[in-house]
Parts: structure tokens; sequence; C-alpha cells
């Protein structure tokens, strides 16, 4: 029955009970408390009951979200699930204790009504007395959700005031897993043992003879790892190293809220930070140790950065070789021999836990020049396309766009992306999520980075050539002799061509599997015996259309 038909019904006089119904109900709440689980059980019988025992209506199962806020609906599966099955057309009508349950937000309230509506599903939020199918019910609903949401404000501001009022009462709070201490009922005591590890971590650190990789590596050799059994990390040692506890002193305010119903918070800086000594908080080393240590660490930070400032990348393959294991990036090595610098690529993991973290191998810069340069020479179908977009991209570069704000911002968001698989890595190697969650989320953000890199590289291409006159012509004939492999390839047809390769799990030290992907939406594998080169599986699968019937 349509949302028409189902009006005209009640026009005449007829109650929403009287109606021929298909019904189901929405319940949720908001902590996973065991009171609030009560209360969720409660929801579920009357429901179910209030349901079965109208003759006229058809009882078609429920939909429970359990611990969820009420602020966002982005998390909310069972919610989300109802909206679809809306749209499937399982039932006519949805049932629910008030609009705090259905959101909070005025923006979703609204908006997930109308869209039932569309499908011809009402919403009765029973405590609140609307019925969606009643003419009046979305301005009543805007006043009542608008309601809810500023109680939702308010709460959000009684809750900062609280937590600043605990600080001042000397209850620690933030992450109760600090290493060294032990945290009850919002009060730190110090754990011996684990104290003991943290003195020798300050100590060692702040005679300057140890980075923090080779510092976890002397902590593993004294016999102290993780609490999973794992060589420290180099981010766990690097939180240790600068949080201000270990002298005794209160670090908070990090961080600051942007909207309290999307949760979203924002880094401050380090100057508006609240910092001081705190009586509550027992030390573990002293001032003048801490202090040490953490001018050292600065003092490292700070020639990283300035030596790295602008090199993102700077090598062909940064960023482009892959761990099918562990699905991070390959870092560069480089050593000197007799014969000059040699120069190959580890994976990450390897880096920091050795073999027994990724036993994959080291692949060689002159292997993969070679793979390239046989694979390159078999993309002739394609080098008009490559051409083209070359040439189109040079073109788009006379047009005064602003490329420097452009390639600060994409940069920023690379920096983020990156900091978020640090932190994704960290986790993985902590047993905090499984291999799968790592390979799946990681994949998103690899997704997400070679998107950005390659708009990046093009913003900078356009920025070099800029106010450049260049002949058509005579680019187009240059280019078709870049695109001759017959000496090799070049670093910038490596990053216009190449997306990324994989390293695949079945490589040795003596064969070495490759899984080749190109910008262009073709993918190859190759397979290699060390000192021979030899190729095979090198026939390109294409993934887009030909150019003819490609679409834009």
């Amino acid at each position: 029955m349509t949302i028409r038909k189902l009006r005209e019904q009640l026009r005449k006089g007829r109650s929403i009970y009287d109606l021929p119904l298909r019904v189901t109900y929405y319940a949720r709440v908001s902590t996973d408390k065991v009171e609030q689980q009560g209360s969720l059980e409660h929801q579920v019988q009357y429901y179910t009951e209030l349901i079965q025992k109208n003759p006229n209506w058809t009882f078609v199962g429920g939909y429970v979200d359990e611990g969820l806020s009420g602020t966002s609906t982005c998390k909310r599966e069972s919610f989300l699930r109802m909206i679809d099955d809306a749209h499937r057309g399982l039932f006519d009508f949805i049932i629910t204790k008030e609009i705090s349950r259905f959101s909070r937000s005025t923006l979703d309230s609204i908006q997930y009504t109308q869209e039932l509506l569309d499908a011809n599903v009402g919403v009765f939020f029973q405590n609140d007395n609307i019925n969606t199918l009643d003419t009046d019910s979305e301005f009543r609903l805007v006043v009542m959700a608008g309601v809810a949401q500023d109680e939702v404000r308010k709460l959000s501001e009684r809750l900062k005031f609280g937590f600043r009022q605990s600080i001042r009462n000397g209850r620690v709070l933030g992450n109760s897993r600090l290493w060294g201490y032990d945290k009850k009922d919002c009060r730190l005591t110090i754990v011996p043992e684990e104290a003991e590890m943290v003195r020798l971590l300050f100590t060692l650190y702040a005679t300057g003879e140890y980075g923090l990789r080779t510092l976890s590596q002397e902590l593993t050799r004294r016999g102290y790892t993780s609490a999973q059994g794992h060589p420290f990390n180099q981010t766990t040692i690097k939180h240790i190293l600068t949080n201000p506890k270990y002298k005794g002193w209160y670090c908070g305010n990090k961080t600051q809220s942007l909207d309290y119903r999307t949760k979203k918070r924002a880094f401050l800086e380090e100057s508006e930070w609240i910092i001081h000594p705190d009586p509550n908080i027992p030390a573990i080393v002293s001032e003048e140790l801490w202090d040490q240590a953490n001018a050292i660490f600065r003092q490292r930070s700070q020639a990283v950065r300035a030596k790295t400032a602008g090199y993102h990348n700077r090598y062909p393959y940064s960023g482009k070789i892959i761990c099918e294991t562990h699905g991070v990036s390959f870092h560069r090595q480089a050593f000197q021999t007799q014969e000059g610098e040699r120069e190959y690529w580890r994976c990450r993991v390897y880096r920091q836990r050795g073999k027994e973290g990724c036993g994959l191998p080291a692949i060689r810069t002159c292997e993969v020049d070679q793979v390239l340069a046989g694979l390159f020479s078999e993309v002739v179908t394609e080098k008009a396309q490559i051409i083209r977009l070359v040439l189109d991209s040079i073109a788009s570069a006379a047009q005064g766009v602003d490329h420097e704000a452009q390639i600060g911002r994409i940069e920023r968001q690379i920096v983020q992306i990156r900091e978020k698989k640090e932190k994704l890595l960290e986790l993985s190697m902590e047993n905090a999520i499984t291999l799968q969650e790592f390979k799946e989320r990681n994949e998103q953000w690899n997704c997400k980075l070679s998107a950005l890199e390659a708009q990046q590289l093009a913003l900078q291409r356009q920025q070099e050539r800029s106010g450049v006159a260049l002949d058509p012509a005579v680019l187009e004939k240059a280019l078709w002799e870049e695109l001759n492999f017959a000496n090799g390839v070049h670093s910038e047809v490596v990053a216009a061509i190449l997306d990324h390769i994989v390293v695949l799990e079945q490589s040795t030290d003596k064969q070495i599997y490759l899984e080749i992907h190109l910008r262009l939406g073709q993918q190859a594998s190759a397979h290699f015996q060390r000192g021979e080169l030899v190729l095979c599986n090198l026939p390109l699968k294409n993934t887009i259309p030909p150019m003819g019937t490609r679409t834009t």
C-alpha cells in the first residue's frame, strides 16, 4: 500500500492499528553496560509483543544495534540494513521508541524519514507520538529532533567540563595501557618490572648511541619484548620517549573536537597543549634524564625533516614495490661494492623484525629495470595513448592553474594517509587486528595514496613546464624516441606508466615472481631466475577498453 493510500485511510478516521501492514521495529542502546543490555532486551520483547498481538499486522522481524551512539548513522549496521530492506519493499511500517533511537541528528532524521517515505514506509516514534504517515509529521519531527540534537550538544559540553574537573581533582585520564604503570580508578601506580625497562630505554637513548631501531634490538637482546612477545616497534618506543608522564608531568589538550555529531578531532599545536608537573603521577625517570633524551629526539627529528623535505618518492620505485604477504611497500637500501653502489629494495617489515617478520627476498633495482624494459617494449599498441596523455597534460599546464596550492594540499593528504598506514602497521604487528583486516584496510589506503601521488606527479610536471612553449610535433617525436626502451627505462617513464609491482609470496632468493600493474589499467606477471633474468609469462591483461571505445 502506498503512502498516499495510507494517508487517505487515516483521513477517513481509521487508526494505524486498523490497517493491514507488515510491521517491524528498530531498537538501540548507546552503551554496552549490563543495565543497558537489559533495557535492550525489554525493548525487543515489548515491540515483538506489541506487533504480534495486533491481528491486522504482520510481524516481519526487528532490527537491533547495540552499544552505538545516536549522533551518527554511519556505523549502525542494522539501521542501514533496515533502510536497504525498506527499499526492497520488505515492510510497510517501523516502530521505534523515540527520535533519539532513530537519530539524534536533525539532518539524519529528516533525511532518512523522507527516504523511507519515498520507499512507501512510515515510521512511528512512539514516545514522541509522531507518526510520519500524518501530514504534519515532518514539521513536528524537525522540532523534536532539534530539541534532541541540542541535548546532545549540551551533554558534550558537560562531558568536557567533567573531563577538566577530573584532571583538577588528580584523576589521570587517557590510555589505560601505559608501559611502567598500572591504572586503576584513574590513578597510576608503578609496575616495578616494566618501570625497569622504561628506565633502561631512557638511559640508553640519552647516551646518543642508539636510534629507535637499534634501541629496539638492544631491548630484545636484554630480554624485553612487547606483551605479545615481539620486539618493541619504533612507534611504541617513540611514544614512551616523548610521554611527559614518565617524568611525572601531565600532558593534555592535544586534540580538539571539530563537531560533536561527527566526533572528528583535530590535533592542536604544541603551544596549545596543557602540560605541567602533576603530583598525582609518580615519575619513573628524572626530569633531567627525560629532558636529555627528548632533546636528542627533537634534534634528530629536525635533522631528518630537513634532509627529507621535498624528497618524497625521490626514487622511481619508492612506494611502488609492494609485499604480497603484508601489503606494505618495500624500502630502498644501498651499499658500496667494488663495482660501485648497489641498490635494492626490502619489505619494511623485514627491516623492522628481520627474516622472522618477512621471508621475501630483496629485489635489486637493476632487475626491476630489466623486467620493465622488456615489458614496456611490449606495450606498442598503447604508445599512442601514452603520448596523447602526456601531450594533454602539458597542454593543460598553460591554463594558469595554481599548482603550488594544489600540490601543497595533496602533499598534506599524502602525509595523513602515510601516518594512518603507519598506525595500521603498528596495530598489525601488535596483533590488535588480523592480517586479513590489515591487508584489506591497507589496500584501501594504498589505492588512495596511488591516486594522490599520480595527481601530485602530474601537477609537478605541469608546474615545471608552465610557460614553456613547445612545438607539439617536435615534442611528439621526442616522446616516441623516449618510449623506445632498448637502452633501458627512465625514471619519468616509470612514474608515468608504472602503478605498482607486487612481490609474490612464492618468491625465493633464487626465483623471483612479480605481478606488475600499469597506470593504463593493464596487468602482467614476470618470473626470473637470479643471475639469468629469464623472463616468462609477460602477456598483458587489459582491464581498460580499447582507445576507440574508452569513455570519459
